[in-house]
């Protein structure tokens, strides 16, 4: 009789538990639902809406449904392609320069023979942290073609004054220039409006790379090191077989900060032509980026819906490139 009561019993209290375990999973959603509200307001409902957006046009109040009208116009068009070039261009003149430099200089002061380290990592981050766009006012005055201290110092040293900011000629076309060849249009690289950018560009996020790789050297055991010199090992030998390999994740993780960042470049860029005295994008449409195109786009000529399908397009750029870093840049580190 006693056992029958207590095998009669085990259902009940299975039905008991499991009936509480689901009653405290729906508390769990409780607590994380002021969460779930704020991401679906500010994130997710706003992406369907933009959606919305682009497959119409005319005034906000007065939208007309063009469904995909505005997609096949950017993939058509030559203003879209031009854009995405110059943002492309863009991302390879400062991504690369701005890791290297970034690692260069956090090992660098890393090393314990730098004194004053605390100080010189402060320096090295304050361009991260001051406003973007008083930085770029300060820049698009060193870099005036008059009065500039970019050309008073090419002055000092025998070279020619640039024109910086306000020249629409490629780089490559100007080297050719000064030594009297003349090269193809397509060869003649990035403008030098855009180089100039892109040389701001480097100073300001470099100290953030520098802060994230010395946090990543931090975490190598200095044991290694130690190791490694015992067995007679040195220098450029210890950067290129423990650092480098060790440093994998968190270069990993720059990469793809970088590459988004550099793809999503605006407000520099709209402040510099500002203060050159240039038009949106200018000289002659050379830093038009993706992100400046869509915005002269939506204020200047007010093309809201397909202003947004840029923006649409580039989201699915962004994550594009995002998703091949991580399946084929993600398994080559280990963690």
């Amino acid at each position: 009789m006693t056992t029958q009561t207590a095998e009669s019993a085990i259902p009940h209290t299975r039905w008991f538990s499991s009936r509480t375990r689901r009653r405290i999973q729906w508390s769990a959603y409780l607590y994380i639902l002021p969460a779930y509200i704020i991401i679906a307001m500010f994130h997710i409902i706003p992406v369907f809406y933009a959606i919305y957006i682009g497959m119409n046009k005319g005034p906000i109040n007065k939208f007309v449904w063009v469904g995909f009208d505005h997609y096949l116009r950017a993939l058509t068009g030559g203003e879209f392609w031009g854009s995405l070039v110059t943002t492309f261009a863009y991302t390879l003149l400062t991504m690369p320069f701005t890791i290297a430099l970034g690692l260069f200089f956090a090992y660098l002061l890393y090393q314990p023979f730098v004194k004053a380290r605390g100080m010189f990592r402060a320096i090295f981050f304050l361009p991260y942290v001051v406003s973007t766009v008083g930085s770029s006012i300060v820049w698009a005055w060193i870099l005036d073609p008059r009065s500039g201290l970019a050309n008073a110092a090419l002055k000092s040293v025998g070279f020619p004054p640039l024109r910086w900011l306000i020249e629409p000629s490629g780089v490559f076309e100007l080297m050719a220039k000064n030594i009297g060849v003349t090269i193809p249009e397509w060869a003649g690289g990035p403008s030098m409006a855009l180089v100039a950018i892109s040389i701001f560009s480097i100073w300001q996020a470099m100290g953030y790379d520098i802060v994230i790789f010395l946090a990543g050297l931090t975490n190598i055991p200095g044991e290694l090191y130690e190791a490694a010199r015992i067995d007679g090992a040195s220098g450029w030998t210890l950067f290129r077989h423990i650092t480098i390999p060790l440093l994998a994740p968190t270069t990993f993780f720059v990469v793809v900060i970088s590459v988004i960042g550099s793809l999503q470049s605006f407000n520099h860029i709209f402040t510099m032509n500002r203060a050159s005295a240039q038009s949106l994008g200018g000289p002659l449409g050379s830093t038009s980026t993706l992100t400046v195109y869509m915005f002269d786009q939506l204020y200047t000529n007010s093309n809201y819906g397909y202003a947004t399908a840029v923006a649409i397009l580039l989201s699915l750029i962004i994550l594009a490139f995002t998703l091949f870093n991580f399946k084929f840049l993600g398994k080559r580190v280990q963690y």
